[in-house]
């Protein structure tokens, strides 16, 4: 793997590290659920762009993004349609919190959410350390 190609891998999942690291500071500090839910699917965001730069594809749209991660890794066996599911779910969610008016992120929703985002980040990691 080129050096420039693994930087821009190590850089997408530091992204979805912080965003995880900053979900849990907000969270603590009771603050907006919406902004936690906001970075537990950047974690995933993230995380997805480092398996897309992976494997050199990309999409400058959220909604392309989750496509791919579905053709190439989940139709593909290589991760559980669960991350699929999570994924999809944390987008919902995203997406209800920052576009939709009245409409509000529950503590359920992030407690349902916060460990599928640790859990997807961790898998990702596995994989990609495995390719090295």
């Amino acid at each position: 793997m080129k050096e420039d190609l693994r930087a821009l891998i190590q850089y997408r999942l530091k992204e979805a590290e912080d965003s995880i690291e900053e979900a849990k500071v907000l969270l603590k500090e009771n603050m907006s659920l919406r902004a936690v839910m906001n970075r537990l699917y950047y974690a995933m965001f993230y995380s997805v762009l480092a398996l897309l730069q992976e494997k050199q594809i990309g999409t400058s749209k959220h909604i392309g993004a989750i496509s791919l991660f579905d053709k190439e890794f989940i139709k593909t066996g290589i991760f559980a349609k669960g991350m699929s599911k999570a994924l999809h779910r944390a987008f919902e969610l995203r997406q209800k919190g920052d576009y939709m008016e009245e409409a509000e992120v529950t503590k359920k929703d992030v407690d349902e959410i916060l460990p599928e985002a640790i859990n997807f980040l961790n898998k990702i990691k596995e994989y990609l350390l495995v390719k090295k």
